[in-house]
C-alpha cells in the first residue's frame, strides 16, 4: 500500500469512528480527512483523536489563544470540586503552550463573565449555571450529553448570552466528562499525557484556533478503566520516598491526573506494605474530587489493604476461625469508604495473595461473600446492588467458579490472564446476560513463576490488541484493569490500553501502526514520528520473544542459522537508530526520549549483547581459544555498562527527578525471585594459552572444534535454495598469532578470506557460484593451512532441479520449509471468518489468526477459514509440520483451542493447543512466549503440495510453520524463513 493509499484508510477509519458520534458535522469530517491526508499547521492530535485545534488564524475558529493572548477560562464556582482543580490544571497547561497564563474565574452567576472577550465556558450540565443557562437560552443542546457518561462536548458558540459576544463550551454529562473535556483541549493544544511523566516537553505556540464543529468521543465502552501499581519496590516504592516521603497524596495526586488525563477512572492503589486509604487518608478523598474510583486488588476484600491486616488485624485470616474479627476489620473499610466512588473487591483469598487453605469450600467462600454484602448494604444503609462490585476470578479463585461456586449476578465477574498476557476465560458467546458484567485483569508487570518480570516494556502493542479485543469481542468490557508495575517505563502501552478501553472500535488490527506514529508524534513532533514509532514497535517486539528477566547464556543458539548473533545485530541496529535520531531531535525533548526510547533500546541491546558474549566466552574456553580472556572482560564492561545506563536514568535525566526508578534487579535469577543485586554471570577464564602457535577451528552446526590434522570436518550441505552462506571458525589456541591461507578444491566453492592472522577468531564465509556447480550433489574440501598443518573441511552442495513451470511457493532446502504464517500463498475465507494478518504480532515477522474473534467453532473442510501454502518438497515421506502458536489460554474453557492441519486433499488433522495442562509446560510456554507442537503427516511423493491450515476455534494464533524431514537443528526462534520462489524472481 503506498501512503496516499495509507493515509486516506486511516483517514476512512477516523470518518467511520466520526460518524458514530459527529452524524451531522459534514464540515467536521472532511477536516480531519484533510488533516490526516496531508501535513498542515495544525498541532499534533492525541492518539484515537481527531485533531481539532489548528495553530493557525483562522476567522471561523474560536480563539483559544491570539498572539500569546490566551482566553479567559469560567467555570462556576458551585460545579464539582474536581472540575475547578482541573480548570486550574487547564490554566497551567495553556500558559506553558502560549507563554502567558489565562485568566481563571470561578464565578456564582453568569452576569459576572467579562464581557466583550472571548471565553472558555465549563460546566457540568445540571451542576453548573453556566451551562444551564446557556441550554436555557438555546445557546448549547443538551441532548447529546443527558443520561449519558463521562461524555463532553466541545463547542464553539456566537452570542450565546448577553454580552458575551463569543464562547467556548467545554461541556461535560457528569464530572469526569467535564474533566476529560478540559483534559482533551490541554492534549489538543500539545501538552502531553505524559508532560509530568516522562518530562515531555510543550512546544510554544502564538495562536490556537478551536476548529468549527461540535466536539467529542462519546462514551467510553468500557465502563471503569484503569491501571493497578504493584510489585512497586525498589523502583517506585524508592522514587516516592524520595521525592515525596512515600505513596501518600502528594504521590497519587500525579497518579490521578496521569489517569484522568490518558481517560481513565480507576486505580488498584499500590500495596506492597502500603495502604493509600491509611498511609494518607487524604489520598481518597482527593481521588474521589478528582472522579477516580478507587479499588483493591484481588486479594485485598472490602476497601482494606492486605498491610492493614498485617497492621490491625489480630488472629489468623481464617473465617471460620476468626469470623468476628474478620467482619469488623471489613466492616471498617467499608464506613471509611463513605460516598467516595469505588468498586469493592469481594470474595476472600490465603493470606498475602496466596491461594486458601486445602479445606477451603465452596459453600464456605459463598458464605463469605454473602456476609460480605450483607456488610455493605448494612454500612452503607442501601442495597447491596447498589454498591459496585467485583469477585475476581483470580488464579485458583477460578477453579471455585467452575466447579460450580456463584455470586449474585449484580456482581461483575473480574476475569484474569495467567499473570503473562493471555486471558484464562471469558464469557460464553450464548451466556445470559449478567447484570454485573465482566471484567478483566491483565499484566505488563508481574512477580511469580516461572520468572518475575518487573524491568522494561515487553508488551507489544498487537498482544496486547490481540487478547483485548478477544475480551471486547466476547462481552467482557465493564471494567479493564492492567498491572502496570512501577507506571514507568510502561507508558506505551499503557496509553494504548487505557485509548483502546475507550473505543474499541478507533484501533482495529490494521492501524496499530498509525497508533504507534500518533503517540509518537503527540511525543516528540512528527519530523520524526514514523521512525520513533518504529523503535518502539521492533523494541516491545524483540523484547517480548523473551522477557530480559528470562534470558540467558544458553537461550539463543551460538552454532545454527547464525541465531545469536543476528540476534545482537538486530539489537545493535535498533540502538544505532535510537542514537541517530537522539542527535537530530531538539535538546528539550532529549530527557523524554531517553526514558521513553533510548534508555530501554540501550539497555536491551546491551544486555542481549552480554548473554551471548557470556556464551561465547563458555564456548570458546570449552574449545580453549586464546580470544576465551578478552571476551570475559568484554562481559564485564558491558555488565559495567548496563549498572552506567540505569545510573544514568537515576542520577542524569531530568536533572535526578527519576532517582531509583531503575533501581530493580534484572540480572543474575537463580529462582522465579529477583536477585537483591545484579550478579555478574559466570565466565571462564584460562590460566594461559600454551606457548606458540596452536590453532584450531569450528564448523557451523557444531560445538565440537578440530585441531589440524584431525579427521576432517564437515559443513551443513550448502542447497542453491537454502542457506546462502556456511561459515568456519579460525581460531588461535596459543600465546602466538598464526597466519593462515584456505584453499578449496572446486571451482564453484569459495572462501572469505582466503587467509589472515588469528589474532583474534576468523570467521570464514563459504559460498557457492551455483551457476558453475553441477546438477545434484557434488562434493569438495577446504584446506586451511598454517604454521606446515593442515586442517580439511568437507562441503557438500545441492543444485535442484529447477521448480516446475508456473510454481510459486515455498522450497525444502535442508532438510525443511520454513515460514511466516503470514506468508500464506492464499487466503480462503470461510462463510464466518477468514484467517487475518496482525502485523508484528509473534516473535518473528507477523501471525495470523481468525476474526471476528466471536465466531463460532467451525468444522474444518469445505467452507472453512483455511491457510495454503504451496510448498516444493525434495522428497517423498512423512514430515513433521511444526507449528508455532502463541501461548493463548483456553478461555471457552472446553476442551481446548483447536486448528487442523492437512496437505492437499487430505482430511484435515485437529492439533489442540492444550494438549498438555501440566504446570511445566505452560511454564515452558509463557517463558518461551510461544506454543510449539509437532504433527507427523504423509503427503506421499516429492514435488508440489499444498499444506493447508484449517480455522477450527477462534482465538488461536498462529505465528510460524516449518515442514521437516528429521530434527530440526537447535535454536530458540526456529529456522529463518526459507526462499519463496516465483517466476519473476
Amino acid at each position: 500500500m503506498n501512503n496516499i493509499a495509507r493515509n486516506l484508510t486511516a483517514a476512512s477509519a477516523r470518518m467511520r469512528l466520526l460518524s458514530v458520534h459527529r452524524r451531522n458535522d459534514w464540515a467536521w469530517a472532511f477536516v480531519t480527512v484533510l488533516l490526516w491526508s496531508a501535513s498542515t499547521a495544525e498541532a499534533i492530535s492525541p492518539p484515537s483523536q481527531p485533531p481539532m485545534i489548528s495553530t493557525s488564524v483562522s476567522e471561523n475558529a474560536f480563539p483559544l489563544a491570539r498572539a500569546g493572548r490566551p482566553a479567559a477560562l469560567i467555570v462556576d464556582s458551585a460545579d464539582w470540586p474536581g472540575v475547578l482543580r482541573v480548570a486550574t490544571l487547564l490554566q497551567a497547561d495553556l500558559s506553558a503552550v502560549v507563554g502567558a497564563e489565562p485568566q481563571l474565574l470561578p464565578i456564582q452567576g453568569v452576569d459576572e463573565i467579562p464581557p466583550g472577550q472571548p471565553v472558555v465556558l465549563v460546566g457540568t450540565l445540571g451542576r453548573s449555571a453556566i451551562v444551564d443557562a446557556l441550554v436555557d437560552a438555546g445557546a448549547f443542546d443538551p441532548t447529546g450529553l443527558r443520561d449519558k457518561k463521562e461524555k463532553f462536548i466541545i463547542e464553539s458558540v456566537v452570542h450565546p448570552l448577553p454580552g458575551v459576544d463569543r464562547a467556548l463550551v467545554v461541556a461535560g454529562s457528569d464530572k469526569r466528562g467535564t474533566i476529560f473535556g478540559l483534559f482533551e483541549l490541554a492534549a489538543q493544544a500539545g501538552v502531553s499525557p505524559w508532560h509530568w511523566w516522562a518530562d515531555v516537553p510543550v512546544t510554544r505556540q502564538e495562536n490556537l484556533s478551536v476548529l468549527p464543529g461540535r466536539h467529542t468521543l462519546g462514551e467510553p465502552a468500557v465502563e471503569f478503566r484503569g491501571i493497578f501499581i504493584n510489585d512497586e519496590a525498589p523502583a517506585l516504592a524508592g522514587w516516592a520516598h524520595e521525592k515525596f516521603g512515600g505513596c501518600n497524596s502528594k504521590f497519587y495526586e500525579h497518579v490521578f491526573q496521569l489517569i484522568l488525563r490518558l481517560r481513565g477512572n480507576y486505580l488498584w492503589p499500590a500495596m506492597w506494605g502500603r495502604s493509600l486509604f491509611d498511609d494518607d487518608p487524604a489520598s481518597q478523598q482527593l481521588a474521589d474530587e478528582y472522579g477516580v474510583v478507587i479499588g483493591t486488588s484481588h486479594h485485598e476484600p472490602m476497601m482494606r489493604a492486605h498491610v492493614e491486616w498485617e497492621r490491625y488485624g489480630e488472629g489468623p485470616w481464617n473465617y471460620e476461625k476468626n469470623q468476628a474479627v474478620l467482619r469488623n476489620f471489613w466492616a471498617e473499610g467499608i464506613r471509611r469508604m463513605g460516598d467516595c466512588e469505588s468498586v469493592v473487591t469481594i470474595g476472600m483469598r490465603g493470606d498475602g495473595d496466596e491461594p486458601m487453605a486445602e479445606q477451603a469450600n465452596i459453600a464456605l467462600l459463598e458464605r463469605i461473600v454473602a456476609d460480605q454484602r450483607a456488610m455493605i448494604a448494612e454500612v452503607t444503609n442501601k442495597p447491596a446492588p447498589e454498591t459496585p462490585q467485583c469477585w475476581a476470578l483470580y488464579k485458583e479463585v477460578q477453579e471455585y467458579y467452575d466447579r460450580g461456586m456463584r455470586v449474585p449476578d449484580d456482581v461483575m465477574l473480574l476475569l484474569c490472564d495467567d499473570n503473562w498476557g493471555n486471558i484464562r476465560k471469558l464469557p460464553a458467546l450464548d451466556s445470559a446476560r449478567r447484570p454485573g458484567g465482566y471484567g478483566i485483569y491483565y499484566h505488563f508487570d508481574y512477580v511469580g513463576g516461572p520468572r518475575n518480570y518487573k524491568w522494561l516494556n515487553t508488551n507489544p502493542l498487537p498482544r496486547i490488541w490481540e487478547q483485548m479485543h478477544l475480551a471486547d469481542a466476547y462481552g467482557a468490557r465493564r471494567l479493564w484493569i492492567v498491572n502496570v508495575g512501577d507506571i514507568k517505563p510502561m507508558e506505551f502501552p499503557i496509553s494504548f490500553f487505557l485509548d483502546y478501553a475507550w473505543n474499541p472500535a478507533a484501533w482495529s488490527h490494521e492501524h496499530l501502526g498509525d497508533y504507534a506514529r500518533s503517540w509518537a508524534a503527540q511525543q516528540f513532533g512528527p519530523e520524526q514520528a514514523e521512525e520513533i514509532a518504529d523503535l518502539l514497535t521492533k523494541y516491545a517486539k524483540y523484547n517480548s520473544r523473551r522477557k530480559p528477566e528470562l534470558i540467558a547464556p544458553e537461550t539463543y543458539s551460538l552454532v545454527n542459522f547464525g541465531e545469536a548473533d543476528r540476534v545482537v545485530a538486530e539489537w545493535r541496529a535498533l540502538a544505532e537508530r535510537a542514537r541517530r535520531v537522539a542527535g537530530q531531535l531538539p535538546a528539550d525533548l532529549a530527557d523524554a526520549y531517553f526514558q521513553l526510547v533510548l534508555h530501554p533500546i540501550e539497555a536491551c541491546a546491551n544486555l542481549n549483547e552480554l548473554y551471548v558474549t557470556v556464551a561465547k566466552n563458555r564456548l570458546y574456553a570449552a574449545q580453549g581459544r586464546t580470544e576465551t580472556n578478552a571476551l570475559a572482560d568484554r562481559a564485564a564492561e558491558l555488565f559495567a555498562r548496563d549498572a552506567e545506563i540505569s545510573r544514568q536514568y537515576n542520577e542524569e535525566i531530568a536533572a535526578g527527578k527519576w532517582r531509583h526508578m531503575m533501581d530493580q534487579t534484572h540480572i543474575g535469577y537463580t529462582s522465579w525471585q529477583e536477585p537483591p543485586r545484579n550478579v555478574m554471570p559466570q565466565v571462564e577464564r584460562l590460566d594461559g594459552p600454551p606457548d606458540g602457535p596452536a590453532w584450531g577451528i569450528a564448523v557451523e552446526g557444531s560445538r565440537q572444534w578440530h585441531a589440524p590434522d584431525d579427521a576432517p570436518a564437515s559443513l551443513p550441505p550448502l542447497n542453491q535454495f537454502g542457506a546462502a552462506r556456511r561459515w568456519i571458525d579460525v581460531f588461535a589456541r596459543g600465546s602466538a598469532e598464526v597466519s593462515f591461507t584456505a584453499t578449496t578444491s572446486q571451482p564453484w566453492l569459495s572462501v572469505s578470506p582466503n587467509n589472515g592472522t588469528t589474532g583474534r577468531t576468523k570467521r570464514l564465509q563459504v559460498a557457492v557460484d551455483w551457476a558453475q556447480a553441477p546438477t545434484g550433489d557434488a562434493t569438495a574440501r577446504i584446506q586451511i593451512s598454517a604454521n606446515g598443518a593442515i586442517a580439511t573441511v568437507n562441503v557438500t552442495a545441492l543444485r535442484p532441479p529447477a521448480p516446475p513451470e508456473g510454481f510459486v511457493g515455498f522450497l525444502e532446502a535442508d532438510g525443511f520449509v520454513s515460514i511466516n504464517a503470514a506468508d500464506a500463498t492464499e487466503f480462503q475465507p470461510g462463510a464466518q471468518a477468514v484467517w487475518t494478518v496482525i502485523e508484528d504480532l509473534g516473535r518473528t515477522g507477523s501471525a495470523v489468526s481468525p476474526l471476528p474473534a466471536n465466531v463460532p467453532q467451525q468444522l474444518p473442510g469445505d467452507g472453512a477459514p483455511c491457510l495454503q501454502y504451496s510448498l516444493l518438497l525434495a522428497e517423498s515421506g512423512p514430515v513433521d509440520v511444526h507449528i508455532y502458536a502463541s501461548p493463548t489460554q483456553d478461555f471457552t474453557f472446553t476442551n481446548g483451542l483447536e486448528f487442523a492441519v492437512s496437505f492437499d486433499d487430505q482430511p484435515p488433522r485437529r492439533v489442540n493447543l492444550q494438549t498438555d495442562p501440566s504446570a511445566s509446560n505452560w511454564n515452558e510456554q509463557v517463558a518461551n512466549n510461544a506454543n510449539r507442537m509437532a504433527v507427523r503427516l504423509d503427503p506421499g511423493a516429492a514435488g508440489r503440495h499444498v499444506l493447508k491450515v484449517w480455522m477450527v476455534d477462534p482465538g488461536v494464533v498462529v505465528q510460524k510453520l516449518v515442514v521437516a524431514r528429521g530434527p530440526l537443528p537447535e535454536s530458540y526462534l526456529g529456522p529463518p524463513p526459507s526462499a519463496r520462489f516465483s517466476p519473476n524472481d
